[in-house]
């Protein structure tokens, strides 16, 4: 199982994206856990995720969250993908980071 972190302004904006990605990861068999989560909880949550994803409006935190969590990829939502809520898209965006496409 793959475990995706979100990342927004508080962890509310993204949860429509969530359970879309869940969705359209379900449809395709892909074993994930989403969750969503404020930035500022970035090192806490972030630990034990296999990527990290930020919602545009906080991508300006890239540099700071690369620098709490080193080791893990992190890409920040292409945002027609998070205007459209495109669970489909960032979910392909992920396969492809992972190596699981």
């Amino acid at each position: 199982m793959r475990k995706i972190i979100l990342l927004c302004s508080a962890g509310m904006s993204t949860s429509i994206l969530v359970t879309k990605m869940q969705e359209a990861a379900a449809a395709q068999g892909y074993d994930v856990e989403i969750s969503a989560h404020a930035v500022s909880e970035a090192a806490r949550v972030g630990a034990d995720a296999d990527i990290i994803l930020l919602g545009p409006q906080v991508r300006f935190n890239l540099s700071t969250v690369q620098k709490q969590l080193p080791e893990k990829p992190i890409e920040v939502i292409d945002m027609r993908a998070y205007g459209t809520m495109n669970g489909e898209a960032v979910i392909a965006e992920v396969k492809k980071v992972l190596g699981d496409a």
